[in-house]
């Protein structure tokens, strides 16, 4: 299968060379010529809309704007052909996700909103989680590029932003969760007790989970490098969640929203997002 790859940083390098390894045809498009010329055995393309001429284009970006410039954009992918489908794979807000599918039906193309799980590591490995939606016949012709990023694939409804609403959820909890791990070794340390004991009380319990085993390593070890995802990008994450449901009452989203902003304003924007960690473990 010929596929065209948009957007080649941690994530989207990962996954484009995912692609490679499992026999696809890939031609790359990145703003920085440098990262699709490491992209060994991809073409090269000059513009998103080459990239997406090879009739199945998946973008990987860090957020609205990006996405936006790609795919609404002089050369961008909705002045390719008619009936290229459109992966998106970028963590974008549910508000863009309903314009994008409905600027690709009014171009005679196809989109789908496949969103992913994983850190940088699993991009690269092929073992990322996908969960997407979109119209039945579109999910299926994507399911060879799916299969080649991940073992797993979960359908979450026919409208893809309900793809797009399940990531920023699930990127919430993710936030949540490293927030919950980190109060709880704070309460503990103050008895004493050390961190990398209270990662194995979460381990070796029915208490722990494959987010706390992964995030909590990194808080108990005070380790925040290499930079899986960046704090700016989870605040932003985190306020598209509070944004798709006006009507919710989220206290503990906005509370998240406080404590990143602080740390961005501490110079933290650049840190992984498990630096929730820092201040208080």
């Amino acid at each position: 299968m010929h596929v065209g790859f948009i957007g080649l940083g941690q994530m989207g390098s990962g996954m484009a060379k995912s692609l490679i390894a499992a026999g696809h045809a890939v031609t790359v498009w990145n703003r920085d010529v440098a990262k699709a010329e490491a992209i060994e055995g991809a073409t090269i393309a000059a513009s998103p809309a080459e990239a997406a001429k090879a009739g199945i284009v998946v973008s990987m970006l860090a957020d609205d704007h990006a996405v936006e410039a790609v795919t609404f954009g002089a050369d961008g992918i909705l002045s390719a052909r008619p009936d290229v489908l459109h992966i998106s794979c970028s963590t974008v807000s549910v508000a863009l996700t309903d314009r994008l599918d409905a600027a690709h039906r009014e171009a005679g193309q196809r989109f789908v909103s496949a969103q992913v799980l994983g850190r940088p590591d699993a991009a690269a490995a092929g073992k990322l989680v996908v969960f997407a939606a979109g119209a039945d016949a579109d999910i299926d012709t994507a399911r060879p590029v799916f299969e080649a990023l991940g073992p797993k694939l979960l359908i979450m409804g026919a409208e893809p932003g309900m793809a797009a609403a399940a990531k920023l959820a699930a990127n919430f909890g993710i936030a949540a969760l490293t927030e919950l791990v980190t109060e709880a070794m704070a309460i503990a340390g103050a008895r004493g007790v050390e961190r990398d004991a209270m990662l194995d009380l979460f381990n070796e319990t029915n208490f722990g989970s494959r987010i706390i085993g992964a995030y909590g390593a990194m808080i108990a070890a005070q380790k925040f490098e290499p930079v899986g995802f960046a704090m700016r990008l989870g605040r932003k994450d985190v306020a598209f969640g509070i944004a798709a449901a006006p009507d919710a009452e989220l206290p503990l989203a906005r509370m998240l929203i406080a404590r990143m902003d602080k740390i961005i304003a501490d110079g933290g924007g650049d840190r992984d997002w498990a630096s929730l960690g820092g201040p208080l473990a």
